[in-house]
């Protein structure tokens, strides 16, 4: 035993100088002397442990974090992914309220125009609308950093630092869903009349030309009204625009600017034959009723995913839009109630759009009981734009897509500075009510850029459609009505 002990100790003492330059009997790679330190020592107090046991076990390399890859947070980047979903499912359910409130004959080619638009603007936002929109550009437009989707600028988080806490590809596609049913919108205001291919020249022209320049304006990197604040004051960084306007979901670069051209649209294309000397009444209010409610479900992703995260400020958003919805629809049934003599369902679903329409702008900057007051204003602005300037001007606006929309947006951005505080929203700016009055010549600014240009270009546009393709179908084929004349189809084999 003695001899196996005085062996055991003349290996350690052997092992000694090997271990100081790296060398071991089992081939185990160079390690810092430091991290062998205490293993040999370790080995030296106690004979009875093998050298061979110390030099296979060696501490870990400390890691380098020189090479940290950024990574998504996957509750922000879930509720965006839903919300994208949401704000895509608003389109089909503007297809079934636009389809239900016309005559029967032309429900398939109402349902078609929203429905097309999912293919045409979705190809047009990722080869060019994108990039004009949200790349870095001048005051106006964006630049083609993003056009057609150079995999280097979207592999990981936005290199703008749009939503950092997202995927690219996950911004991008949610802003996606907003310019899909924008100008679905305007077709509201021309439904029964407009030739189909007039309509997609007129959409893919308008989306290139009126849409991407205001969405840039309004929410892209140097634009021309866009606030972007800090403790309540505008950043002088060069990230706020001239006239610092807050829009949290689309209350000018949507409403506004698809309120506006459906007005030019109708005047431009004239009214329905006979129009005001016999009756048009929806043909399905069932439909029309299936379509508000999906559409007041989508405005959840609408509204509170832009927010861009699962947080706080979506939950408010969120509240505020629904109550505005509810109020706004007790607004509207009321007023209509004394007026007409009846509560219809139609006027239930036009005021809880109404008030969809109404607080979008001002959804992530209000406290959510503000979304009431918002409401019952909405029902009334709106009620009053459709159930008495319509009559007295006259013009045709078949859906009510300017009385909603286009009265609906500009209510909501004025109402903005009213209401808005920083206690929901730092990012934001206090308004009137919270002693800022200032606030409101910029949101008054931004709606007359909107409708400025909208109006403009929208008419512009139709021109150049009209002295190519033309407009609008000749009186027969309005009579026989659009499903047969544009699509060979009905919507109804009964």
């Amino acid at each position: 035993m003695r001899v196996l002990a005085r062996e055991r100790w003349a290996r350690a003492l052997l092992a000694l100088p090997l271990l100081c330059l790296g060398i071991t009997n089992v081939g185990v790679a160079e390690e810092p002397k430091a991290a062998l330190a205490p293993l040999v020592t370790t080995a030296a107090a106690d004979p009875a442990i093998p050298v061979t046991a110390v030099v296979t076990t060696p501490a870990p390399a400390p890691p380098d974090t020189t090479k940290a890859e950024w990574k998504p947070d996957t509750g922000d980047t879930a509720w965006v992914l839903v919300s994208t979903g949401l704000v895509l499912l608003m389109t089909p359910g503007l297809a079934f309220f636009y389809a239900g409130m016309v005559r029967r004959k032309n429900a398939l080619g109402t349902m078609m125009q929203s429905w097309i638009l999912m293919g045409l603007i979705s190809i047009e936002w990722v080869v060019l609308g994108y990039s004009m929109a949200f790349a870095d550009g001048t005051h106006y437009v964006g630049g083609l950093r993003f056009a057609l989707l150079p995999w280097d600028q979207f592999k990981a988080a936005d290199p703008l630092g749009y939503a950092p806490t997202i995927p690219h590809p996950v911004f991008m596609s949610y802003q996606m869903m907003f310019a899909i049913i924008t100008p679905a919108l305007i077709f509201g205001a021309v439904a029964d009349r407009m030739k189909f291919k007039a309509m997609l020249i007129f959409s893919l022209l308008w989306a290139i030309l009126v849409y991407n320049p205001l969405a840039h304006m309004v929410w892209g990197s140097g634009g021309l009204l866009r606030g972007v604040f800090e403790n309540g004051q505008a950043c002088k960084d060069g990230s706020t625009g001239m006239f610092p306007a807050m829009d949290f979901a689309g209350g000018t670069v949507v409403h506004i600017s698809s309120g506006v051209a459906a007005l030019v649209c109708c005047l431009v294309l004239g009214p329905r034959f006979r129009y005001a000397k016999e009756a048009m009444p929806p043909h399905s209010m069932v439909l029309a009723v299936i379509g508000a409610g999906l559409l007041w479900v989508g405005w959840f992703g609408f509204n509170g995913g832009s927010a861009l995260g699962a947080n706080g400020l979506a939950a408010t958003a969120l509240t505020a839009t629904h109550l505005a919805a509810a109020a706004a629809t007790l607004s509207w049934v009321f007023i209509e109630w004394l007026h007409r003599g009846k509560p219809s369902v139609l006027g239930a679903i036009s005021g809880a759009v109404a008030g969809l329409v109404v607080i979008t702008p001002a959804a992530g900057f209000v406290e959510p009981i503000t979304g009431v007051w918002m409401g019952l204003l909405a029902g009334a602005a709106c009620y009053t734009a459709v159930g008495f300037v319509k009559s007295r001007f006259g013009y045709d606006d078949s859906l009510d897509a300017f009385g909603v929309h286009g009265v609906g947006g500009v209510t909501g951005a004025l109402l903005t500075g009213v209401f808005a505080t920083t206690a929901v929203n730092a990012a934001g700016t206090n308004g009137l009510l919270h002693g800022n009055p200032g606030q409101m010549l910029n949101q008054a600014i931004a709606a007359g850029v909107t409708i400025a240009l909208s109006a403009i270009g929208s008419y512009l546009i139709l021109k150049l459609v009209d002295a190519t393709v033309g407009l609008r179908v000749d009186q027969e084929d309005e009579i026989q009505g659009l499903d047969l004349t544009q699509h060979g189809e009905v919507a109804y084999n009964l």
